[in-house]
């Protein structure tokens, strides 16, 4: 009897040993091709990346005349690299506050539309869609191409003003409109979804309770209720859109760069990544472009850790 029951368990060893084995080869299968994505396109260029920022590396990306952090000490003091982040924080305080203003305006709007809805999330998400590149180039050439025939100027020809260099007018700065309104028309929609979601997660129980509380519709249950409610989601927001906004580059480059008339008109408002593609790819400077990269990760990730830390990510209500 004992060496029946001894046969048994060393055959339900073996089985499960085999589906064990057989789990193990699954999981590998599924989970190898992004592990080896994930190390030959983002952790072996990253680690390269900031070898080369350690190196004298110029007209070449091979490691080897290691400088230590003499590319860092030389941006930190570069005019120019200064310049190009308090031109992307300038940009960060006109685009994340507008950007959610507006799409939560429009979640508010389409989420009280009774017949069409569908209709109207889609026409609005329809711009996410859209290349940067395209977008940017037909702000560019079509609606502030500074022309009188332009549309922006043709609109405001209607109110008795003239043509405006929208690009190129340097007081006032006209351009920074042309680059504000490319990048909310074509974010906005996106995170309209996201507040979209959020307001669907409300309860109707708690508006229908301060219905019989007496409370107005308007103002007061969007100030006590629904932005309350939407704490998580407009954190969420404002993290993911500053983000968004310290790493600017297509519109900029488009807009006030490229080629043509324009094309001198990049140093009126250039982002870092702008600023570090003309050192990289321009000048053939691998190590110093390499360090304004990790500088402005870096930044990036000291931004957003104090804007979590402010409004409270990851807090419990």
């Amino acid at each position: 009897m004992q060496s029946t029951d001894t046969h048994l368990n060393a055959n339900h060893a073996r089985k499960f040993s085999r589906r064990e084995r057989s789990a193990t080869l699954a999981f590998w299968a599924f989970v190898a091709p992004m592990v080896i994505g994930l190390t030959v396109f983002t952790l072996i260029p990253i680690v390269w990346g900031f070898l080369l920022s350690l190196s004298h590396a110029q007209n070449t990306i091979h490691v080897g005349h290691f400088i230590g952090l003499a590319n860092y000490q030389d941006l930190l003091t570069d005019e120019q690299f200064l310049r190009s982040l308090w031109t992307v924080v300038i940009f960060a305080l006109f685009i994340v506050p507008l950007t959610y203003v507006v799409s939560l305006s429009l979640a508010l709007l389409v989420n009280r539309v009774g017949w069409g809805r569908p209709f109207f999330r889609t026409v609005f998400f329809l711009p996410s869609a859209v290349s940067y590149v395209v977008a940017s180039l037909i702000w560019r050439v079509s609606l502030f191409n500074g022309l009188p025939f332009g549309f922006a100027n043709k609109v405001i020809s209607a109110f008795g003003v003239g043509p405006i260099a929208w690009i190129g007018t340097v007081n006032p700065p006209w351009y920074w409109l042309v680059l504000v309104t490319a990048r909310l028309w074509l974010q906005v929609g996106f995170y309209m979804i996201i507040f979209l979601a959020g307001l669907q997660e409300i309860p109707r129980s708690v508006y229908e309770a301060a219905a019989v509380d007496g409370a107005d519709r308007g103002w007061a249950v969007l100030r006590h209720i629904t932005l309350p409610q939407l704490r998580n989601t407009s954190i969420s927001v404002l993290l993911l859109n500053l983000i968004a906004a310290f790493q600017a580059f297509d519109e900029f480059y488009n807009i006030l760069g490229g080629s043509g008339a324009s094309v001198g008109n990049t140093a009126l408002a250039r982002p870092p990544l702008v600023y570090l593609y003309g050192l990289a790819l321009s000048d053939q400077d691998f190590g110093r472009g390499t360090a304004g990269a990790f500088i402005l990760t870096m930044l990036i990730f000291a931004v957003t850790l104090i804007q979590g830390r402010i409004l409270g990510f990851g807090q419990a209500d």
